[in-house]
């Protein structure tokens, strides 16, 4: 009986190590690293520049006026949204890089001002709206704003988010919801500094740890899994990206490509 729980044991802790498979090691130069899309076209800020860098060919966009690039995101490739705070500004990007379109914030009937601006697709936006602390979805075809939460206490440390859910991560709590502004899980934050996303599933960065948190989006229905720690080399995490199942780990002169294996906990 011992010797069959030593060797579930082992199994156990097997699969979490080897959760995640290195893969390959490329040097990059850069201020910032914001990841691959699904074309396998690498994205990167240098010099208040975004880079794009792949099969596509090699694309830039800058305009300092706007000041600095607060974030990018490459969901969608065809519409890349470039946030820049100190402006209140959003910026479209088409797979060229190419200026698509350009929503002020501070322009409009209903002045917003915002900390963060993510893609939501069908021409909205997810905006945490700093005056108010809640999360919005705001259209910028139909011009409509849509409140998604109640107002939120303390600070928004991170904001993940896809096509059908966003992830706001405070000092206090994670939290997930859908687009149509419904809250599908709330737990405290468990001193998580930054979280990723894919689909439904997280990983969440802490003193240079990394925890994958499956299902977060549906933890509140009848399956449920517990948190993992992902066992990873001895690498500083800069920046980081997870999509398709690869996870992307910049460390500020390499970039790092593991293959993830979603760990099960039975």
């Amino acid at each position: 009986m011992k010797q069959l729980f030593l060797l579930l044991l082992l199994i156990c802790q097997l699969s979490i190590a080897q959760s995640l498979a290195p893969l390959s090691k490329v040097p990059l130069i850069a201020d910032r690293f914001i990841g691959f899309d699904n074309y396998k076209n690498s994205y990167f800020v240098k010099n208040r520049v975004i880079n794009k860098q792949g099969p596509d060919g090699n694309f830039i966009f800058n305009d300092l006026q706007l000041g600095r690039i607060t974030s990018v995101d490459i969901i969608n490739p065809l519409k890349v949204v470039a946030f820049f705070q100190d402006t209140n500004t959003v910026v479209m990007l088409d797979n060229k890089l190419n200026e698509i379109e350009r929503i002020n914030f501070n322009n409009l009937p209903l002045f917003l001002n915002v900390s963060t601006a993510t893609n939501a697709g069908n021409n909205s936006l997810w905006l945490f709206n700093v005056d108010t602390q809640q999360l919005e979805m705001y259209n910028y075809g139909s011009k409509l704003q849509t409140v998604v939460s109640q107002p939120f206490p303390g600070k928004l440390l991170s904001q993940a988010s896809n096509f059908n859910y966003c992830f706001t991560l405070t000092e206090k709590k994670l939290r997930a919801f859908n687009i149509y502004g419904s809250i599908l899980n709330e737990v405290p934050s468990e001193g998580y500094e930054k979280i990723i996303q894919q689909n439904e599933n997280l990983v969440a960065l802490k003193e240079n740890s990394l925890y994958y948190i499956p299902d977060f989006a549906k933890r509140n229905d009848a399956i449920s899994r517990e948190t993992v720690k992902l066992s990873f080399p001895e690498i500083t995490i800069k920046d980081l990206q997870l999509t398709n199942d690869f996870l992307y780990i910049y460390d500020g002169e390499i970039l790092h490509t593991f293959k993830l294996t979603p760990p099960i906990k039975e």
